[in-house]
């Protein structure tokens, strides 16, 4: 999970890009990156390791010059947080072509070695996003044709058919291409969610590209689309948009993470609004409640802020039950489902978040959450409910059990570091210490989100069901995943001097 974005402008667009990454903060805060590109065809690039206030100072954007660029800021899914890896990607070759890209493949390793031995070009990061740079920059002259130097959106569009061919996995990609402006797509499967739209100035008609409605709303522009499944988009230097669909047998399958947890609560994302789905799956868990416990004794619910507030609000007017306010979260902790290492987690928990003792003392509470993952933030909390005083402290968890790793770009750890792998319901609830606990139905979930656009029935539900939807992952993937996910490769990798770092990178990627 990251956040990317793009403006094709008719004046300066470094200070739009800025508040752009500013609202999809959100979606990463190991890094961020802004390249624009000027009136004589000059890149200026500035990123590095940081939330977005903590990379860009004033005489950063002064140098960020151009009416074109695009943006990124990173969550890291596996392997380094070198400041290396940090997005955009710049390519000089062929024309100079830039990209940001929000997901993960899933053949990566197998076209690291494809890159350098059949198209000639090295990756010196780990990260694949500078794969599919790569394979779109090959791409792009394999299709231009020796001797030609007009590039056309013809050679553009033959050139994301290629890197569908060749690229699989789950991603959302927005590039900048030298003297054409910015290119957008999306995988077959639409699993990483991209939306364009434009704005009108004094000077004409603005595009911009994001991850997230929420980004073009807070800059003013109206949305016009989500990028289709499969579908690639050109948002000219001047001229009109320039579409084509790319790949013939796309099927819309997003990822439902996205409406449980990564996404803003005012984003729309194809279409379904984020905030009605997180309402839904309050109602629908509250009923389930009521159908599994229609003598409960809960006095409250409670949410654990801020992702489920809008579920938990709704659960407690269905079930007829008092909602209150019983933690305070100190806004200058990041989400801590990102953070590395689980001595961390445990002790970001305690500074995120502080109880009010008079909402707890002596009631039987129950606690919301958007889902349960490793299940640390979930166990602290409960056993502050209990040194809050309360009588019991029951738990609901508005997503289904989390079983299985996700593999298209959101950080979920190895299976076995999974609090509901290979666990019951009553093992989980022994575990994290609650009387009682609800999961979400899986069904219920679908039916939550699917309400918000008919037209969308099948969603990636890998991480409570383990369907994959690219059809590619097996257990060697697994396997290969766990060395990258685990606490115990994370911490390995952090304790790594940054130079000794940076270089086995280099050695593995040639």
């Amino acid at each position: 999970m990251c956040g990317v974005l793009g403006i094709v402008g008719k004046s300066p667009v470094a200070q739009s890009l800025y508040d752009g990454l500013t609202v999809l903060q959100h979606r990463g805060q190991d890094a961020a990156g802004i390249l624009t590109c000027d009136e004589n065809g000059f890149v200026n690039m500035r990123k590095d390791n940081g939330l977005v206030k903590d990379v860009f100072f004033k005489r950063h954007m002064q140098r960020l010059t151009g009416n074109i660029g695009i943006g990124h800021c990173r969550y890291p899914t596996a392997g380094s947080s070198s400041p290396a890896e940090a997005q955009p990607f710049y390519v000089n070759s062929p024309f100079g072509i830039a990209l940001g890209h929000n997901g993960n493949l899933t053949n990566a390793s197998k076209l690291r070695s494809r890159i350098f031995r059949d198209d000639l070009r090295h990756v010196n990061t780990s990260s694949d996003s500078e794969i599919l740079l790569n394979v779109f920059a090959h791409e792009i002259y394999r299709n231009l044709g020796e001797g030609s130097y007009k590039l056309e959106n013809k050679h553009i569009f033959k050139a994301v058919e290629g890197v569908f061919k060749r690229c699989h996995g789950g991603y959302g990609v927005v590039a900048f291409v030298m003297g054409v402006g910015l290119v957008a797509f999306r995988d077959k499967f639409g699993i990483r969610p991209l939306i364009y739209g434009y704005r009108e100035t004094a000077h004409g008609r603005e595009y911009m590209v994001a991850s997230e409605s929420v980004a073009l709303d807070s800059q003013g522009f109206t949305v016009l689309a989500d990028v289709r499944p499969g579908e690639c988009i050109i948002l000219p230097i001047d001229g009109e948009i320039a579409n084509h669909q790319c790949v013939d047998d796309a099927v819309y399958a997003p990822c439902i993470f996205e409406q449980v947890y990564l996404a803003r609560p005012d984003s729309m994302i194809d279409g379904i609004s984020v905030y009605r789905t997180r309402m839904r799956m309050g109602e629908k868990l509250a009923k389930k409640i009521a159908r599994e416990w229609p003598d409960h004794d809960i006095d409250v619910v409670i949410p654990i802020p801020d992702t489920s507030r809008t579920a938990a609000l709704e659960m407690s007017q269905v079930l007829g039950v008092t909602y209150r306010e019983g933690f305070i979260k100190n806004r200058y902790i990041g989400r801590t489902f990102i953070m590395p290492g689980q001595e961390e987690r445990k002790k970001s928990v305690r500074q995120k978040l502080n109880a009010i003792g008079i909402e707890f003392e002596g009631k039987n509470v129950m606690l919301v959450d958007d889902s349960i993952v490793r299940g640390t933030t979930s166990k602290q909390i409960v056993q502050m409910a209990r040194e809050s005083g309360a009588n019991n402290v029951y738990f609901a968890s508005a997503a289904p059990p989390v079983r299985y790793p996700n593999v298209y770009g959101i950080d979920m750890p190895a299976a076995d570091e999974l609090m509901a792998s290979n666990r019951t319901v009553e093992q989980v609830e022994q575990s994290i210490g609650a009387d009682r606990l609800f999961y979400q139905d899986l069904h219920d979930l679908i039916a939550a989100a699917s309400e918000g656009n008919p037209q969308i029935t099948k969603f990636d539900t890998s991480c409570f069901s383990k369907e994959y939807v690219t059809g590619d992952v097996d257990d060697e993937y697994f396997s290969a995943l766990e060395l990258l996910r685990s606490d115990d490769a994370k911490r390995a990798d952090e304790a790594m001097p940054s130079r000794l770092r940076d270089m086995s990178q280099m050695d593995e990627s040639s």
